[in-house]
């Protein structure tokens, strides 16, 4: 299906989100969609999909003009989008997410619908039990779903918003692989990124987007240093490692045991220094989740102790882990981190320390904008998070960080920002190490783990590398472990 852009504008009160998009999609083409944050990707996808309506400008789809009111017109149209946070509904069996959406009698045959579930799975070689329930998945998996909901509802555009973003290296080429086949069957794909590398290997063509308007396209073979040229009107540099380690304890782990539903590790020791980065590496579902909700008193060890810059904190509720310096930043921004509804203001108030009975709005008028403009925040005080930018929401939940902070536990840092942005935010986490905060992240992106981390722990199949230096490891190195090869040669290695 062709899809056609004409002067396209979107406003959200002094933003102009989108600023007259004119642009062509062919039929059949794996087409890339690159930019900063706040660049208005995902505004323009989401008039494509129905969920916000343009200012001006039109739409045609195989060269017909279409009005797009909600994500119900844009999937009879036969378009669907596949969202940064999975739109699935987690205590319910897969196949009944699958039915979601679904026209026609009001109780669904569901023995068909199991047919085609598991028709859809041998096609694309997903590992999905259409019993299991939703929460039991990882988010490739629920990316997994969605795509074959989408395919059963029809869908002959697919648009995929960010979508490497948290999974594994595994499950972005099993995404990949499926993405690939979609051109052969005349199914268009409209692929948000900001990350250069995944629109160099999987995308025909690119359009790049800054600050609401379409700045330039490209055909393969694609120009890495002109797209960044084109997103950021700059050249953009990592700069040099930094290592603020210094001598103490933030954190001791003593032969500590956690687990969950999935898997059980046990024997994990750790010295964590203060100023100290590690990064915690594997395929998602391996147990760093688990981990490092066990240094953050979300989930209480079975085994071994938790001790806290001296005190011994094994067992005790995360208010007692707050309280001496720990705060943790989930992965799921709108589910666990920030609360629907509620505007920056009043998510700054609420992460303060309280004092007194009533709130001090001006002040926290005024906070909010000291923590947006040092944060880099593209919104105002008034904003509600769900109004943001998932990488605008990403900065605001590292605003939320108290000062001080003695650990820093991150569930992917970088999700959803760019390029620039994540050597923004970095720079502001080595402050914090520079001031004597210890980090623990869980990272997909090995170059990211490479790049910040002083030292890394592998986790696969319940077991754990003890922390390794980031000197002696590559990308590849790192890769085989992930996988599961090289461990062996680990046994004679001494825990750093």
């Amino acid at each position: 299906m062709k899809v056609e852009f004409r002067n396209v504008h979107k406003h959200f009160g002094k933003v102009h989100a989108n600023d007259n998009i004119t642009l062509d999609i062919p039929s059949g083409t794996i087409q890339g969609i690159l930019g900063e944050n706040g660049a208005g990707k995902s505004t323009l996808m989401k008039i494509l999909s129905g969920f916000i309506q343009a200012d001006e400008g039109e739409i045609l789809l195989d060269h017909k003009p279409v009005v797009i009111r909600s994500p119900a017109d844009a999937i009879r149209y036969g378009v669907g989008m596949l969202h940064q946070d999975s739109l699935d509904f987690p205590p319910m069996r897969l196949v009944d997410n699958f039915l979601l959406g679904m026209r026609g009698s009001l109780f669904p045959n569901r023995k068909e619908a199991m047919q085609d579930f598991n028709l859809l799975t041998k096609e694309f070689g997903f590992s999905l039990d259409p019993e299991s329930y939703v929460d039991s998945l990882t988010v490739g998996e629920r990316q997994q779903l969605e795509i074959m909901r989408l395919l059963f509802l029809g869908a002959r555009v697919f648009i995929l918003d960010e979508p490497t973003t948290g999974i594994s290296a595994a499950q972005k080429v099993k995404l990949f692989d499926t993405l690939k086949k979609f051109p052969e069957q005349a199914i268009t794909v409209i692929f948000v990124s900001h990350k250069l590398e995944d629109v160099e290997k999987l995308c025909d063509q690119v359009a790049v987007l800054r600050q609401g308007k379409l700045i330039g396209e490209m055909q393969k073979p694609l120009d890495t240093k002109e797209l960044v040229g084109m997103m950021f009107g700059k050249e953009v540099s990592l700069g040099e490692r930094q290592c603020f380690a210094r001598e103490g304890m933030t954190l001791e782990l003593r032969d500590v045991a956690v687990e969950d539903a999935r898997l059980h590790l046990s024997g994990i020791n750790l010295d964590l220094r203060p100023g100290e980065v590690i990064g915690l590496a594997g395929m998602e579902g391996s147990g760093q989740g688990p981990f490092i909700r066990a240094c953050s008193g979300l989930l209480r060890p079975v085994d071994g102790r938790v001790v806290v810059s001296g005190h011994d904190l094994t067992g005790k509720s995360y208010h007692v882990f707050k309280r001496n310096g720990v705060s943790f930043m989930p992965a799921s921004r709108m589910e666990e981190g920030l609360v629907p509804g509620l505007s920056l203001t009043e998510h700054f108030l609420l992460a303060e320390e309280r004092q007194g009975v009533f709130i001090n709005r001006e002040k926290g008028v005024k906070l909010a904008e000291g923590q947006i403009k040092t944060f880099n925040i593209r919104g105002t005080p008034a904003s509600t998070v769900e109004s943001l930018s998932g990488g605008n929401q990403q900065r605001a939940l590292l605003a939320l960080l108290r000062t001080p902070l003695s650990l820093i536990l991150l569930e992917h840092p970088t999700r959803g920002l760019d390029i620039e942005s994540s050597i923004y935010i970095w720079s502001k986490l080595k402050e914090r190490c520079q001031q004597g905060a210890s980090i623990l992240f869980i990272s997909s992106d090995l170059e990211e783990i490479l790049q910040y981390g002083d030292r890394v722990m592998v986790f696969f199949s319940g077991k754990v590398t003890p922390p390794l230096d980031i000197a002696s490891l590559t990308t590849e190195k790192l890769g085989e472990l992930i996988g599961g090869m090289g461990w062996d040669d680990l046994k004679s290695r001494k825990s750093l």
